[in-house]
């Protein structure tokens, strides 16, 4: 089907303008914006079109965020700081969303910050197929640091393939020290897999320690690809073969670095559709006879 028709344009100011362009009185309206750099000036544009919707009587706004911005501040780690993926939920909601399509968020707790309903979609279908045609033979799913250890189990169980982990230390929010390998990669090939990168330090430092501890090919697997230029510069000296990622944040074309990006239109398609019918969009979890969650 055609895209809605809007406008969407800075006043001189820098403000955001925003006008609907045909009629949406009580239609199911679905807005997708992803909240990559520059995640302030995409979420003002979200709500302020959220808004607009809503003043032109929509019957249901879904937020259809395939990368949902500021996950990672979903706790208080240290005194006097903010629970900013909180704020981005209770502004959602007071700019007039019913629902909340996203993927593959850094901490699942975050559905829990909405009382409207969130569904939850996960990159690991697509990026299993495009793994399947590669046939890797000796293959250990390796999760760079404890928090991913869930996602990495879930790979490991649906490509029939070993599991270790990386400890690691955070130095400070670009740099990490990678201290020990839990599991034998020896002479193995390596998927690395973690929901975002944008400093790429996580992975490059689990990368060389695991290069140093025998691991044959390092394949990369990421679902948001939110690369700066110290990212870029990381992936382009480490030992990492290849990065998987998908196109669920805007990234313009990177030289000197292996990068496979993976469209997921088809499942937001796919779950929109099963949104709109109200359908189940549970059974996109499954896959190989296994569940990504």
């Amino acid at each position: 089907m055609e895209l809605g028709k809007c406008t969407v344009k800075p006043f001189p100011n820098g403000e955001t303008f925003v006008k609907i362009e045909e009629n949406v009185r009580g239609e199911d309206v679905f807005i997708i914006q992803p909240t990559s750099p520059p995640a302030n000036h995409h979420l003002m544009e979200l709500f302020i079109m959220i808004d607009a919707l809503r003043r032109a009587s929509a019957k249901r706004i879904t937020a259809v965020m395939p990368f949902y911005g500021y996950a990672r501040q979903d706790r208080k780690d240290q005194p006097r700081v903010p629970i900013t993926a909180k704020l981005v939920a209770n502004l959602l909601v007071a700019a007039g969303a019913n629902r909340v399509l996203t993927m593959d968020l850094h901490a699942q707790q975050i559905q829990g910050f909405f009382d409207i309903p969130v569904d939850h979609l996960y990159a690991a279908p697509v990026i299993y197929e495009y793994l399947k045609k590669k046939r890797l033979t000796g293959l250990v799913v390796v999760s760079p640091d404890v928090g991913g250890l869930k996602m990495a189990h879930a790979y490991s169980q649906t490509l029939k393939a070993g599991l270790a982990i990386v400890a690691k230390r955070r130095k400070s929010a670009t740099e990490v020290e990678s201290m020990a390998v839990i599991g034998n990669v020896r002479g193995k090939n390596v998927l690395l897999v973690d929901d975002l990168t944008e400093t790429a330090g996580t992975l490059t430092t689990a990368a060389k320690l695991l290069k140093e501890k025998g691991a044959k090919q390092i394949i990369a697997c990421v679902s948001h690809a939110i690369l700066q230029e110290m990212g870029i510069e990381r992936l382009r000296k480490s030992v990492i073969d290849e990065l998987i990622t998908t196109d669920s944040v805007f990234r313009p074309a990177i030289d000197g670095v292996n990068i496979t990006t993976l469209s997921v239109a088809g499942l937001l398609g796919e779950a929109i559709k099963r949104i709109h019918s109200n359908s189940s969009v549970n059974s996109l979890f499954e896959f190989n006879g296994g569940r990504t969650s």
